[in-house]
């Protein structure tokens, strides 16, 4: 069994392991009560994990892609089967809002296992290549066949806001490609990774192939990473956390998949639709309560539309109901933890010193318990200014003006940052002109909105590498060239 009274085992070669270094309670950031208790693996068991994962490996990379994608299939469906339960449960890890945690969490997840349960044999191979004529005439045609192999054993650190899309994205193309893996959860909410395990256990996956240990201890992370046993570490979080992590893999050659900090610049030009504009902007409010690193929580304004954007902004936010997300109407749930309530309301303070206006929020809702932050918009910015450079992953939006086109793209392309941007224009042309100029992985034109088969990855510090679609099929495999005479 996974649990036994209501505290959790890790999963470690097909096996529910007792933790060696105990249990921590995971804490509902709603209501400040208990979840469950999380298991703190020591870093011998981090290793151990690693190890089975080794082991396991070449018998599931030799295991048809079909079987694969079949127990894949198997998994989306028991994940399907157990939506209510698994939706309370991310829930009340998150404090994401019921809505939010059925379909964001728990449904994506669903959608990116049965995605990779469809692949197409062609993903996984490179069209043939045939040389005409090589140094020694005819004698030298040879043909070539490119084709992607397995990385090996990948190591999935993954982020705090979406404890079932996030390690789907990771787990199933990994997966799919003949990886194996060991998956080490935030430690703010574990717990629903293990019934993922317990998902993929159920459909029938070997042994080894899927292992997940947690803790809070910083060693646990570090052997997930540094074990010899680990070809690969695919990580989500900040961008601090990244540069350590890559320094480690540096030193012995590790593939990397890297989708660290964002600071999304919406450039809002003179055309655009306000309403829209706002609409769009404003799901920075309101979606994971802004800790999501893709929102466009940078907003640089044409003056000719800047008054009108920030009125519409700040009576969305106005309107938005902050409480229980629990309850039915609720839009705006609270942030992760005490601790990072208090880091966003720093720089909400940090904003007002350094002379922005809070036009929108900037107080503790009156609420007896919970994590909760106000919707909050701050006007009268400049793109020097900590809370419009820095990640502050809360529902805290920032407004830029510009005078002119030039200037709002080189203000967006002033950052650190270059994971998502954003443009809203009336004359799609333009806006498409625009994006080709902004210095981002991905950018959406007059849309929030993301299709989950362009790739998916950030320029700069907002990381390394492309997943998502087909693409995440590319990140973990590694191309090999079989040559013979034509």
């Amino acid at each position: 069994m996974s649990e036994t009274a209501g505290r959790q085992r890790l999963f470690v070669g097909g096996a529910w392991v007792e933790p060696d270094a105990g249990h921590y309670a995971v804490v509902d950031p709603a209501t400040e009560e208990t979840v469950g208790w999380a298991p703190e693996a020591t870093e011998e068991q981090v290793l151990a994990a690693c190890a089975a994962a080794r082991e396991a490996f070449p018998a599931w990379s030799r295991t048809p892609a079909a079987e694969r994608a079949a127990m894949l299939g198997r998994a989306a469906g028991v994940i399907r089967e157990r939506t209510g339960p698994y939706t309370e449960l991310a829930r009340a890890e998150t404090g994401a809002t019921t809505g939010t945690a059925r379909t964001m969490q728990v449904g994506v997840a669903v959608a990116r296992f049965r995605r990779y349960a469809t692949v197409e044999p062609a993903e996984w191979a490179i069209p043939p290549q045939i040389n005409e004529a090589g140094p020694m005439g005819k004698a030298g045609v040879m043909g070539a066949l490119a084709v992607r192999q397995p990385v090996g054993v990948v190591s999935c650190i993954t982020s705090y806001n979406n404890p079932w899309a996030n390690p789907a994205g990771k787990v199933a193309p990994a997966l799919a490609m003949g990886n194996t893996v060991v998956v080490k959860p935030a430690p703010q909410d574990p717990l629903s990774v293990y019934r993922m395990a317990e998902a993929l256990e159920a459909a029938g996956v070997p042994p080894g192939v899927l292992n997940v240990v947690s803790g809070r201890s910083t060693a646990v992370g570090e052997a997930a990473v540094a074990s010899p046993d680990v070809d690969m570490v695919s990580f989500t979080g900040s961008t601090a956390v990244g540069q350590r992590i890559a320094e480690v893999c540096g030193r012995d050659m590790k593939r990397q998949l890297m989708e660290l900090g964002g600071k999304g610049a919406a450039v809002v030009l003179d055309d655009a639709d306000v309403g829209s504009a706002v609409a769009g902007i404003g799901t920075t409010f309101s979606f994971y309560s802004g800790q999501i690193c893709t929102a466009p929580t940078r907003v640089l304004v044409q003056r000719g539309l800047y008054d009108r954007l920030v009125t519409g902004l700040a009576a969305y936010a106005g309107r938005l109901t902050v409480g229980d997300p629990a309850a039915q109407g609720t839009v705006v749930g609270p942030v992760i933890s005490a601790e990072h309530r208090a880091r966003v309301e720093s720089y909400v303070e940090l904003a007002r010193k350094e002379g922005a206006t809070v036009v929108a929020g900037g107080e503790r809702p009156p609420l007896e318990r919970g994590f909760y932050v106000a919707p909050t918009l701050l006007a009268d910015c400049g793109n020097d200014m900590r809370a419009a450079r820095e990640e502050i992953f809360g529902p805290v939006v920032s407004v830029i003006p510009f005078d002119d086109e030039e200037e709002g793209i080189a203000l967006a392309n002033d950052s650190d940052y270059g994971l998502i941007d954003y443009v809203w224009s009336g004359d799609v042309a333009r806006a498409f002109r625009v994006a080709r100029r902004l210095r981002a992985g991905g950018v959406g034109i007059n849309t929030v909105g993301r299709n989950m088969e362009a790739p998916f990855g950030g320029f700069k510090k907002s990381g390394v590498g492309r997943d998502v679609g087909s693409y995440a099929l590319h990140a973990y495999s590694e191309v090999q060239a079989i040559v013979w005479p034509g």
